[in-house]
């Protein structure tokens, strides 16, 4: 990446919910409510920046559970390197902040009368909303693939119980084995997250289990950061990672969870380890109550996240088109802090400020092995949010180890910054 962008990306980790991205006047008299939905990075983020910035708006945050473990940083979970406790973390911080904390599954978003209804049959007024809640997965998308398939052969595409299924199964592979990757066409969270997960089992395997294989048949033909990957795997891993992409396999026809087989049009693979990783849309509750049109995602006001379908509600995070911005923690945490300064001023009556939003995707090929893709992001006056041209930029082709080794503590170091400011 540029000088630039790398500077910029490094420092908004600390800075983006501070408040500096944009000015926070005085709150106008009296009390408004802001109901925000999804305890992960954008609604974290968002509840943490508005509380800051506007200490007389009551926010209220509403969680699955009381304890939300990230996407970012699952896959060295995978490979053993971590445990899944490092990457969970609970909400007394925000709680003491002042944010009250609502554990349950937020089930319809009535924007006309103004309240969110919850699973147990309560519900929560608001003046403005936030929701950030995440993906679901498609299940039955692919025939043979739904829920209790993924028991078996798992997406672990949403960090917790899946993750640690999918370490344990890798640490059990047979001598030699075959580790199967299943990858779906874009969107999608994380768009390079499948290519670092390989890397990360490479990285194990190399280790435990030397003879052993990696497949990767892809719904796409090409891949976020392809070139740094490639470079990486045939350094690091020569001969163990095969990606098959769409023109080689056809597209997916069948998945049989028994036997770890995925029927392609072309060929049938088969895996002693089978990580089956879904398409994916908005969450249920947006789609369920009409966020997302005709839509399998949220179109938005790409400079204030207001859904367009409905008034006063903002929706942001993977669930969102954010123009050029691509579904990553890193754009749900700016993209959550500059959402709650735009609320509180529309909260004010103000018309609310459009800055500069960051994005940085790290990946790791091993621990201490890291690439990067940085973006810098504008609203046009045509209201995209848009990349500014000769910004951002990509990791370089051919870096030496040290260079290799500082994006990988660069990435440790925006994990600890995002997560310590947001979650404590």
């Amino acid at each position: 990446m540029t000088r630039y962008s790398r500077r910029q990306a490094i420092a908004v980790s600390s800075s983006f919910i501070s408040g500096s991205l944009l000015a926070a006047p005085a709150l106008a008299q009296g009390r408004a409510r802001v109901v925000i939905v999804g305890g992960g990075f954008g609604g974290a983020s968002a509840a943490r920046t508005l509380k800051e910035a506007a200490p007389e708006i009551d926010v209220t945050l509403v969680v699955d559970k009381d304890r939300f473990s990230t996407c970012p940083f699952s896959n060295l979970v995978i490979a053993g390197e971590i445990p899944l406790s490092q990457i969970t973390f609970g909400y007394d911080r925000l709680a003491a902040a002042g944010v009250e904390i609502r554990v349950g599954r937020a089930t319809e978003i009535d924007a006309a009368g103004r309240v969110i209804g919850l699973e147990d049959g309560s519900q929560l007024a608001f003046d403005r909303a936030i929701i950030s809640p995440g993906i679901d997965l498609k299940f039955g998308d692919t025939p043979g693939y739904d829920e209790a398939a993924a028991a078996l052969i798992p997406h672990a595409w949403q960090a917790g119980a899946q993750t640690e299924l999918l370490r344990d199964q890798l640490a059990a592979m047979p001598e030699g084995g075959t580790f199967l990757m299943s990858v779906p066409n874009n969107p999608y969270r994380c768009p390079p997250g499948p290519y670092e997960r390989a890397s990360l089992v490479a990285y194990f395997l190399s280790r435990t289990n030397p003879s052993a294989k990696i497949i990767i048949l892809d719904g796409k033909d090409t891949f976020s950061k392809q070139s740094l990957f490639e470079e990486g795997w045939a350094r690091l891993y020569p001969g163990m990672i095969t990606h098959v992409p769409f023109a080689e396999n056809g597209g997916l026809i069948e998945v049989n969870p028994e036997t770890r087989e995925v029927e392609t049009a072309f060929e049938t693979f088969r895996g002693d380890v089978l990580n089956f990783i879904p398409a994916q849309r908005a969450a249920a509750v947006l789609l369920r109550s009409g966020l997302g049109g005709d839509g399998d995602w949220c179109q938005i006001d790409q400079a204030t996240f207001e859904s367009p379908l409905a008034p006063g509600v903002h929706v942001l995070g993977d669930s969102a088109i954010v123009g050029d911005m691509p579904k990553s923690g890193f754009s749900a945490a700016v993209q959550g802090a500059v959402c709650a300064h735009v609320v509180a001023a529309l909260l004010r009556d103000q018309p609310p400020q459009t800055g500069v939003l960051l994005n940085t995707c790290y990946s790791f090929l091993a621990p201490d092995y890291g690439i990067s893709v940085a973006g810098v992001y504008r609203v046009t006056a045509e209201g995209r949010l848009e990349s500014v041209k000769d910004t951002g930029g990509t990791s370089p082709l051919g870096a030496s180890d040290d260079v290799r080794n500082a994006a990988a503590d660069f990435a440790r170091s925006w994990y600890a910054n995002v997560t310590d400011h947001i979650f404590g």
